[in-house]
């Protein structure tokens, strides 16, 4: 790392300087050297967070953007639906491809500064891993995983869902599981319970999707888990869905949403000439 090297130079320097130079003893040299090392190392973090805030605001600007964009799109099929739902799903997908796109080459201009930030190089895998994920490129997602930074509830999601979606044996996935809900905070584990739950009624647990729902509202608050939990309770396993979750569920592509249309009304359209 660039900035401890520096920094560790520079104190070393200090050290050398003030000893040779008979400005100070071996133990005023050292303390002082030290003083130095961390006042280097502080001025170039400052210094370079500063810079990754204004390149991750230009990264999050073109998402924003792209975003909406996108939500305008489908705003207007909704109004105004034209042609199939397959074609109208298939040029929304298009264009949300190329905003992934344009985000992930946009992660680039963070490469320069992996030796000068720490952990950079894995904050750069763990975005891309995202965007990978939405872009369906499982095979990179799975290169990436053990790059990543595990913290985020989404994240961790993701790699569970991909662990589901590669068959890796149910007990790894339940391991991953709860290593994952006991780093969560209170209602930040949402998303994982829902994810656990599901992936159990898919196996046919649903016993242990129940248990699991359960566990679920004691640490969050969320309508979708009690709901599910009260339906499960009842054994009415085929009612189970995890849609009240909205973009955070559908974003681990194990389903895909329904798309609702408003029909026009002839007037909408302008009086009849006749």
């Amino acid at each position: 790392m660039y900035t401890i090297i520096l920094s560790v130079l520079f104190g070393v320097a200090l050290s050398l300087g003030l000893l040779l130079s008979k400005v100070s003893s071996l133990p005023w040299s050292i303390p002082i050297g030290l003083l130095g090392t961390v006042a280097v190392y502080g001025l170039l973090a400052l210094r370079f967070r500063s810079v990754l805030n204004a390149k991750m605001k230009q990264i999050q600007t073109i998402t924003e953007g792209g975003q909406k964009q996108l939500q305008a799109k489908i705003n207007h099929y909704q109004t105004r639906p034209v042609g199939s739902p397959q074609q109208v799903m298939a040029d929304i997908e298009k264009m949300q491809r190329a905003i992934i796109m344009q985000t992930l080459d946009a992660t680039s201009i963070l490469v320069r500064y992996v030796h000068w930030i720490p952990l950079m190089e894995r904050q750069i895998a763990t975005m891309r891993l995202q965007l990978h994920y939405q872009l369906k490129n499982f095979d990179e997602v799975d290169r990436l995983l053990p790059k990543c930074i595990m913290l985020d509830p989404t994240t961790l999601a993701m790699k569970l869902a991909q662990m589901y979606r590669r068959k890796a044996p149910l007990d790894e996935q339940r391991a991953v599981f709860n290593k994952a809900v006991s780093r969560a905070r209170y209602n930040q584990s949402a998303l994982l319970y829902a994810l656990m739950a599901w992936i159990y009624v898919q196996e046919k647990r649903n016993d242990e999707a129940h248990k699991v729902l359960v566990e679920s509202l004691k640490k969050n608050e969320h309508e979708t888990l009690r709901k599910n939990c009260d339906r499960l309770a009842n054994n009415k396993y085929r009612e189970f869905s995890n849609a009240g979750l909205g973009e955070l569920w559908y974003a681990l592509l194990l389903e895909a949403p329904k798309m609702q249309t408003r029909r026009q009304s002839p007037q909408a359209y302008g009086k009849r000439p006749f």
